[in-house]
């Protein structure tokens, strides 16, 4: 069966053009310095770190305002390391 044009082709179209513009970005400008490389795993580590510290303070507050244990605490640092793991995973597709 074969598919029109406008169909599935434009979903697979962007991918192309985005890994076309990188190969030629690359052979344009080279390969990034290391330093530049260690800065981005620095800050891949402060955006997953920082939204699970954020979540870790503010349930172990919440617990000791509610009395409950450990419930808020586990609960907001999981959400925390989420979010930083979303933000990591949008920053690397970033560039």
């Amino acid at each position: 069966m074969v598919k029109e044009r406008g169909g599935d082709n434009n979903s697979l179209a962007e991918p192309v053009r985005r890994r076309r513009a990188r190969r030629e970005r690359w052979q344009r400008e080279g390969e990034r310095p290391l330093s530049h490389n260690l800065a981005m795993i620095g800050v891949l580590g402060w955006l997953v770190v920082t939204p699970t510290l954020i979540g870790i303070f503010a349930g172990r507050w919440l617990d000791r305002a509610a009395q409950s244990g450990i419930f808020w605490t586990v609960g907001l640092m999981f959400a925390g390391l989420c979010v930083g793991c979303w933000l990591a995973w949008k920053r690397v597709n970033e560039a």
